[in-house]
């Protein structure tokens, strides 16, 4: 299964004030974790209520009250009185929670299903496509922190090694910055395969050493694992993921947020790209001098090899 997530207004996940932690213990969502313990206090008919909403969040997570109320068939004041007794003083901050719970059971499956649900022409479904990448792109603008990305290039500059792990289709993205870094001089693999293949890199790994990760959502297995044994051999850790909330922010000792939103089965990685070019800009600006020397090695090797491509000529014909 590829990376993919996640929700359709384009938002990131952003605690509410009152809300809940997204993810509780045990492996239960916050909404999980109220709801099991409302149990007592909710009729027959509100439990189902509310166990239909668990059950098919990609089928709520967007609504309104009044539109919840109208898919269930119930009216509106049952809505608000069942989350009550679950302990939310708000709407906004039950579908907070909601909408949290959907995240971690999101797949592409879910991705297509929601999103075919709408009704929208094809033309439609891709003009929302790039809206929806222009909001996350905005959002990346609105939240970014600086400090974050030229700390993470100190850590890459004093690196001996460093190892991009993004698997199936997040592996374009650990390529795309394992490319940047070596044309900036470092030492940096993605490496591609099979798990036995990732974690074997990672037992190489030393304290002087920094592994990135790259996943979103619930993260893929072998991303994360990777990540833990990494902090279990004491090497710096860095995340790229999309929520305070995933399991490879919970695991990395620090990380960078970029939403993946999108009615696409695949998700958006319009805002990861964006992440990664402002990461190889703090590498490159951390050490000009070296980056400059290298660049125009690169250049005058690039010239001498006829790298590019040049019209010989107007009117020339190309090869048949």
């Amino acid at each position: 299964m590829g990376e993919c997530l996640l929700r359709r207004d384009g938002t990131q996940a952003k605690a509410t004030p009152g809300a809940t932690t997204p993810l509780a213990q045990g492996g239960q969502t916050a909404l999980e974790k109220r709801f099991a313990s409302a149990q007592s206090r909710l009729n027959p008919s509100r439990r189902k209520l509310l166990r239909m909403i668990l059950e098919n969040p990609e089928d709520t997570y967007f609504l309104s009250s009044r539109e919840l109320a109208k898919h269930y068939q119930v009216d509106a004041a049952t809505i608000v009185r069942s989350i009550q007794a679950m302990g939310y003083g708000k709407f906004a901050e039950f579908l907070a929670d909601l909408r949290s719970h959907f995240v971690t059971r999101i797949t592409p499956f879910t991705v297509l299903k929601a999103a075919s649900r709408e009704k929208r022409t094809v033309a439609d479904r891709i003009r929302h496509s790039l809206e929806m990448d222009q909001r996350n792109l905005h959002a990346l603008h609105s939240t970014v922190d600086p400090e974050r990305i030229i700390a993470l290039a100190k850590r890459v500059k004093r690196a001996r090694r460093i190892l991009v792990i993004g698997i199936d289709l997040a592996a374009t993205l650990s390529w795309y910055l394992a490319y940047g870094l070596m044309t900036l001089g470092f030492a940096v693999e993605a490496p591609v395969g099979s798990s036995g293949n990732v974690q074997r890199r990672v037992r190489t790994l030393t304290s002087k050493d920094l592994l990135i990760a790259i996943s979103f959502g619930q993260c893929l297995r072998d991303t994360v694992e990777a990540a833990l044994r990494a902090k279990k051999q004491g090497v710096p850790t860095f995340g790229i993921t999309d929520s305070e909330t995933t399991p490879i922010a919970r695991v990395c000792d620090d990380c960078c947020f970029a939403s993946v939103a999108s009615p696409s089965f695949g998700g958006s990685y319009v805002a990861p790209i964006a992440t990664l070019g402002a990461i190889l800009i703090a590498c490159a600006q951390a050490q000009t001098a070296r980056a400059l020397k290298l660049l125009r090695r690169s250049e005058e090797e690039d010239r001498a090899d006829h790298r590019w491509y040049q019209n010989h000529g107007e009117g020339s014909e190309g090869p048949e």
